[in-house]
């Protein structure tokens, strides 16, 4: 096998594309990638220069890792600027690093994308991330990093120079409920009560709910969509990278694995939460409200998504990344997981130790956290095969 460098996913063709297993992940789609190089979301000013790296064996692609050039550490959601300090304190440059991740989305799957005919995937992994190393070290950059890895992406960096780091996010999982009120069954009393009163005052407040799919929005309402989702990142002092013509892109190109959750009252949209949707995962990722009245935010962005999880009898819920409120709205935490190669030996063990203690913390600090869980009793750990 062959390692090359494509500098557009463009050049990538649909065949060889649709041959890469995704696991059905949304984020690491041809729409959903490719589409942010061909609507201008990922620009060197933005820190984002993609470097794709694919082997190949007579012209076939056998594997992809979407990689990119980058100058900062934003749209990443692993946080590395402490590594970057000490760089610096050592009079070197962390910045550019390679980083083999979906911009903008802190969502687990699959990164080192395999032709399931190989007759080793996990062969083909590890010499995947050699080639990631070896790009970066080729070009002289300070680091490599795959974020937001499957088990078998950790599996195959095991023995090697990659530093694994973990991290926890609050997901939710269904238990085979029948309907919102029987999750809530779920629940310990006082939680039970207070989700009921944050949804209650949102109804008295005049806010209707739509779920609406890609194949069911207009130009109009995706403007509007677009419109919720700027305004909001602006007002927290964020830049919006994606532009309206990638939420365009979206829903034509994915069509029902796109869900806009719209917040309605007095029959304006005035807050919505754009989701998209995997084989049995729904993952929340962007949300906007021009008035965001108290509850709101938990309605449009948790509950609504258990309701649509519910009906369509969906396992999981990611809500997206950080946020310790999540708990007490029937999220739990689990584990996610990077790999990082860090070209300077001294500085890759002495990061190599502060994973290992953030681990040893994390153990602690998941621990504490289920023994003080929303639910009455485990419901929320129940089997995938228990949804129908």
């Amino acid at each position: 096998m062959q390692a090359r460098r494509i500098a557009s996913l463009d050049a990538l063709d649909a065949t060889a594309w649709d041959r890469l297993d995704t696991a059905g992940n949304p984020f690491v789609s041809r729409p959903f990638l490719a589409g942010l190089e061909a609507t201008g979301c990922l620009r060197p000013e933005l820190g984002w220069r993609s470097g794709h790296v694919a082997l190949a064996r007579d012209d076939r692609v056998l594997a992809l890792a979407p990689a990119y050039e980058k100058r900062n550490s934003h749209g990443e959601f692993v946080f590395d600027h402490a590594w970057a300090d000490a760089h610096h304190r050592l009079g070197l440059e962390y910045y550019p690093k390679l980083v083999c991740a979906v911009p903008y989305s802190p969502v687990t799957g699959p990164r080192l994308l395999v032709d399931p005919a190989a007759a080793d995937p996990h062969a083909v992994r590890r010499r995947l991330l050699d080639a990631l190393a070896e790009a970066a070290a080729m070009a002289g950059w300070s680091s490599a990093h795959v974020n937001f890895v499957t088990p078998a992406e950790l599996e195959a960096a095991e023995g090697s120079d990659w530093v694994q780091r973990s991290d926890v996010q609050f997901h939710w999982r269904n238990a085979g409920y029948r309907s919102f009120d029987d999750f809530l069954a779920t629940l310990k009393h006082k939680r039970r009560k207070e989700i009921r009163r944050e949804r209650q005052r949102v109804a008295a407040d005049g806010w209707g709910f739509e779920w609406r799919h890609g194949d069911e929005l207009d130009a109009t309402t995706i403007a509007e969509i677009h419109a919720l989702y700027a305004a909001t990142f602006i007002s927290k002092g964020n830049y919006p990278a994606l532009n309206r013509a990638f939420l365009e892109h979206l829903a034509a190109s994915l069509g029902p694995r796109l869900l806009a959750i719209l917040a309605l009252r007095g029959g304006r949209l005035g807050a919505m939460a754009l989701c998209l949707r995997g084989r049995d995962t729904l993952y929340g990722r962007y949300w906007g409200a021009a008035d965001p009245t108290p509850g709101l935010h938990f309605e449009a962005c948790y509950y609504q998504g258990i309701e649509y999880c519910i009906a369509q009898g969906l396992y999981a819920f990611e809500p997206g990344a950080q946020g310790e409120h999540k708990i007490a709205r029937g999220f739990l935490p689990v584990r996610t997981h990077s790999l990082h190669w860090i070209a300077h030996a001294g500085l890759r063990r002495a990061i190599a130790a502060a994973c290992d203690r953030e681990r040893r913390w994390l153990d602690d600090y998941e621990t504490a956290v289920r023994q003080n869980s929303p639910y009455a009793e485990r419901a929320a750990d129940a089997d995938p095969v228990a949804v129908g």
